[in-house]
C-alpha cells in the first residue's frame, strides 16, 4: 500500500483506504499519547473493568475528520458508543475466560510492526519516529494488542457462525418497499498498467537545491508566506502561504511528523525529504499535542524525454495485447510500476472502499482524468497510453482496461444478489450484536460521564 494525498483536504493527510497511520498499522489509537506525560486526560466511562479515556475519543474524532467525513452534532456520541461496545467486548472476554496465547500476541505485534517498518523504510526510522527502541515499542503495545485480539475473539463468538440462506436473502429483499429499493449506479472494474520514470539523482539534487535556496531566502528575511504562494508545489497549502492548520502526530506521513514535532516555535527546519519531495517548514504554534506549521514543497521533476519513452513503451505493450500476443494481466505483472495492482492482474482498488469496484459518479471525484478516459469506453476496451499524475505528484503514463461496466438500474435479485446477501447478513449480525449488548450491558457495571448522558445512544448503557 502507498500513502496517498487527500486532494480535498490539507497536504499529506493519509487516505482512508490505508489510514496508514498507527490506527491501521498497530490497530491502536495514536502514538503521541504515550509520549506526552503532561497531557491532561480523564476517564469518561467505565465498563466492568475497562475504562474509556477522553483522549481515546478525541483521537477517534480526529481520525474521522482526517478521513474526510463531515461531522455532525452526534458524531462524538456515535464514536463514544463504539468505544463502549469495544470495552464491553473486552470485559466479557475476560469474564468468559477467553484467551489468546503469548505466541499469537507476538506474531500479531511483529506483523504490524513489520508492515510499519516496510512503510518507513527501516527499523531505525521507526525508532526515530517513535523515539523509542523496538523493544520499548513492543513493550508499550503488547498488552494493547492482546486486548484487541481478545475483543476480536469475543465478537467472533457473537457473529462468527451467523450465515444467511437464499430464502433469508430473498425475504430481506422482499421486505424493502418498492419505492425504497436502492438505485445502483454504473459500476466499473478497471485495470491499469503504469510506467513511471524513475527520478534520477540529478533531478533529486536539483529539487533539493531549489528548496535550499528558498530556505536561505527565508533566513535572509523574505516572507515565508509569500515564497510559499509563489514557489511551493503543494496545491493544498501554497495558496494559504503554506499553512497546514492544526494536526496531531499520525495525520501526516512519518518523515514529516518526525521533523514537525521536534521543531521549536518560530524556528525554521532544515530541508528534508519525503515521498512527495523536499520540504522545509516553520513552526507557527503548539496547542498541547497539536501543532500548526507552514511549509514549502519542491518536487523532483520527471523529464519530458523520460515520460515520452514511457508513452512509446506502453504503446508497444498496447499493440502486443490487442494482437493477442500477451494478456493484460501478464503485461501488468511483467511491466507495471504499480505495486498495488501488478500482481492482481493489474486491477485497481477503489481508495474509498478498498474494493475492486468503482461507482461511475464516485470515480469523477477520485480521478477526473481517469473518469474522462473511461467514460466512453466499453467493457473489454483498452485505452491508449494516458498521461497521469498520482496524488503524491509523480507523473506517469498508464494503459487502462475497462474489465466490466454495469448499466444503472434499480436493485434486483438477479443482478445484485451478492450485494443483497451481504446486506441481509449484516442486518442479521447487527441484530445478534444488539441482543448481546442489551443482555450483557444489563449484567455489567457501567458508569458514563455526565457530559454524555444526553447522547442519543442506540442502547441503554446505564439501565443497570
Amino acid at each position: 500500500m502507498k500513502r496517498l494525498l487527500k486532494t480535498s483536504s490539507r497536504f499529506l493527510i493519509i487516505d482512508m483506504r490505508i489510514l496508514v497511520t498507527i490506527i491501521i498499522i498497530l490497530g491502536l489509537h495514536t502514538l503521541p499519547q504515550a509520549q506526552n506525560p503532561q497531557s491532561i486526560d480523564r476517564v469518561i466511562a467505565v465498563v466492568g473493568g475497562s475504562i474509556t479515556l477522553q483522549s481515546e475519543l478525541e483521537t477517534q474524532y480526529l481520525q474521522m475528520l482526517a478521513s474526510g467525513y463531515e461531522p455532525n452534532d452526534d458524531s462524538r456520541c456515535i464514536l463514544f458508543e463504539e468505544l463502549l461496545y469495544g470495552n464491553l467486548l473486552l470485559h466479557r472476554s475476560k469474564v468468559d475466560s477467553l484467551n489468546v496465547s503469548d505466541g499469537e500476541v507476538e506474531d500479531e505485534l511483529g506483523r504490524r510492526l513489520d508492515y510499519f517498518i516496510s512503510q518507513l523504510g527501516s527499523q531505525e526510522k521507526l525508532e526515530e519516529y517513535y523515539e523509542k527502541s523496538i523493544l520499548e515499542i513492543k513493550d508499550e503495545f503488547r498488552e494493547l494488542i492482546k486486548e484487541q485480539l481478545l475483543t476480536q475473539r469475543m465478537q467472533q463468538q457473537i457473529t462468527g457462525d451467523i450465515k444467511v440462506t437464499p430464502a433469508e436473502t430473498r425475504a430481506y429483499f422482499n421486505k424493502i418497499p418498492t419505492d425504497s429499493l436502492p438505485y445502483i449506479n454504473t459500476e466499473l472494474e478497471i485495470g491499469r498498467i503504469m510506467r513511471r520514470p524513475a527520478i534520477t539523482k540529478e533531478q533529486k539534487a536539483s529539487a533539493r537545491e531549489k528548496a535550499e535556496e528558498l530556505r536561505q531566502r527565508v533566513l535572509d528575511g523574505e516572507s515565508f508566506r509569500a515564497l510559499s504562494i509563489l514557489y511551493s508545489e503543494d496545491p493544498g497549502s501554497s495558496k494559504n502561504g503554506g499553512d497546514l492548520g492544526f494536526f496531531e502526530r499520525g495525520m501526516m506521513v512519518p518523515e514529516f511528523d518526525a521533523v514537525a514535532f521536534r521543531l521549536k516555535e518560530d524556528s525554521i527546519s532544515e530541508v528534508f525529504e519525503t515521498s512527495f519531495g523536499f520540504h522545509f517548514m516553520e513552526m507557527l504554534e503548539r496547542r498541547g499535542e497539536q501543532i500548526n506549521v507552514r511549509h514549502i514543497l519542491i518536487r523532483p521533476k520527471t523529464s519530458e524525454e523520460d515520460l515520452e519513452r514511457a508513452r512509446v513503451f506502453l504503446d508497444s505493450i498496447h499493440g502486443l495485447i490487442t494482437e493477442g500476443k500477451m494478456t493484460f494481466a501478464a503485461a501488468a505483472e511483467k511491466y507495471s510500476d504499480d505495486e498495488d495492482s501488478k500482481m492482481n492482474g493489474g486491477m485497481m482498488f477503489n481508495p474509498m472502499t478498498g474494493g475492486p469496484v468503482f461507482d461511475m459518479d464516485q470515480l469523477g471525484s477520485i480521478d477526473q482524468r481517469l473518469f474522462l478516459t473511461i467514460e466512453n469506453m466499453s467493457a473489454g476496451d483498452i485505452s491508449n497510453a494516458v498521461k497521469a499524475q498520482s496524488p503524491d505528484g509523480k507523473e506517469s503514463y498508464n494503459l487502462y482496461l475497462l474489465k466490466s461496466k454495469t448499466e444503472p438500474h434499480v436493485a434486483n435479485m438477479k443482478d445484485d444478489y451478492q450485494r443483497i446477501q451481504t446486506a441481509a447478513l449484516a442486518q442479521k449480525k447487527n441484530k445478534a450484536i444488539e441482543k448481546w449488548i442489551n443482555q450483557k450491558a444489563a449484567e455489567t457495571y457501567i458508569r458514563i460521564d455526565e457530559a454524555f448522558k444526553d447522547c442519543p445512544f442506540a442502547h441503554r448503557w446505564d439501565k443497570n
